[in-house]
């Protein structure tokens, strides 16, 4: 299992969707989420078919936060200028984590 860290902190498990079928994939299907799921090469994501709101981070190759937001099922986000990965969690989870825009993220384990 890997963790999802902030400054040394762990905010949270994350799961590394790094294949095309599993970046499609996504969190599609699911009623409830714990943790983050990492979709690496990834510029936008969509929650057409989506049981439950989330929230979405924009990464640089870095794993900077270039932006957030929370999307609604069957919604649509544009690609974005300098995004390479995205991460996705059920909504409300930022704002535990208080994650933002310019948090510098990591992944261990």
């Amino acid at each position: 299992m890997a963790w999802l860290l902030r400054d040394g902190e762990v905010l949270a498990s994350v799961e590394i969707a790094s294949s095309l079928a599993a970046r499609s994939r996504g969190l599609l299907g699911k009623r409830h989420f714990e943790g983050a799921l990492l979709l690496r090469r990834t510029r936008s994501v969509h929650t057409i078919g989506m049981r439950i709101a989330i929230d979405v981070a924009f990464l640089s190759k870095d794993l900077q936060v270039i932006g957030t937001t929370t999307m609604l099922p069957y919604r649509v986000a544009l690609p974005r200028r300098g995004v390479r990965s995205v991460l996705e969690a059920e909504a409300g989870a930022f704002e535990r984590w208080k994650l933002v825009p310019g948090d510098g993220l990591e992944i261990k384990g």
